[in-house]
């Protein structure tokens, strides 16, 4: 049964547990093993439990046979990136699906975090994001975006921020240049101040563009696609210190996710093994996004909101 309560940092859904498939002589005087998995939203919460709670299922029912025990998933989804990103690293939240960015900081507050599967499209452990303008927008590429406006999404994430910035200061777009930027929080806020007209354009992951512009009826106000760039898969971490066994588990029964369903929910193909220097295309993307702004792209709530000009 899931319970859900809301927490004013985060939203926890209850329990979901799955039995392995030993025998009950075999199990019966084991304890169960509970783990927490913590996200945060890129979409509205009721969205990202609706993804994750039936992958979670699955992940339960797949760790708790091999295991030879039972296994329950909590599933906390945090508000911000930072609430996730800080939970997971003091250890309050056992594993994690991250966005690239968030691993690369992870990883330098706390060395000890372990990759366990990156998801993968096409077998690849990559995918892509995209900046958006208005189908009826008069720009046709980057440098058309001098003197407009321009949304983002949080100012931790790999697409929403870091890469998309860097692919502006690629093209010689830098803060000083536009009339305005924001920090939306989530793409599919990011796309609905496009399709508005309150924003110009602004970086979206390709799924996100290819789903709201399904929902958009207006021909004028759909998006289109200006600019496509490369980021790497999203990776399922654990935290520091979890028990290796279980953590090999984990790791084991993402790399052998197969269900169309499931995978289908979490729009990949798949998961495939992680090292850390597949992340080094997002840590020279994050030290490229640098120049964007002129000062080090480290987070921090001053960046919620502010005129270009800044």
């Amino acid at each position: 049964m899931l319970t859900t309560r809301l927490i004013p940092w985060m939203l926890a859904i209850g329990t979901l547990g799955a039995q392995g498939d030993a025998r009950p002589q075999q199990t019966g005087l084991r304890e169960p093993v509970h783990l927490s998995f913590g996200v945060y939203t890129s979409e509205r919460a009721t969205t990202m439990y609706e993804t994750f709670a039936p992958v979670l299922e699955e992940l339960a029912r797949d760790i708790g046979s091999r295991l030879k025990r039972e296994a329950k998933i909590q599933l906390r989804v945090y508000k911000s990136y930072d609430d996730a990103l800080l939970a997971f690293t003091k250890g309050e939240v056992d594993f994690v699906r991250f966005g690239p960015a968030s691993y690369v900081l992870a990883k330098q507050q706390a060395p000890g975090i372990q990759l366990l599967a990156a998801e993968q499209e096409d077998g690849q452990k990559r995918c892509k994001g995209v900046i958006v303008v208005r189908a009826d927008s008069a720009i046709q590429a980057l440098a058309d975006l001098k003197g407009k406006k321009i949304a983002f999404g949080d100012d931790n994430s790999t697409i929403g921020r870091y890469l998309a910035q860097a692919e502006l200061a690629s093209a010689g777009l830098h803060a000083r240049d536009l009339a305005k930027f924001t920090y939306l929080g989530r793409h599919d806020k990011v796309a609905k101040a496009i399709e508005m007209g309150d924003f110009d354009a602004g970086p979206v992951h390709i799924a996100t563009f290819e789903t709201i512009n399904e929902t958009i009826k207006n021909p004028r106000s759909k998006l289109r696609v200006i600019a496509t760039f490369e980021n790497v898969g999203k990776p399922w971490i654990a935290r520091s210190g979890l028990d290796d066994t279980v953590t090999k588990a984990l790791g084991a029964a993402l790399l052998a996710m197969a269900s169309k369903k499931h995978l289908d929910i979490l729009k990949v193909h798949g998961f495939l093994p992680a090292q850390d220097q597949d992340y080094d295309l997002v840590r020279r993307g994050m030290k490229h996004a640098e120049d964007f702004e002129g000062i080090p792209a480290t987070p921090g709530p001053e960046t919620a909101s502010r005129p270009a000009s800044r």
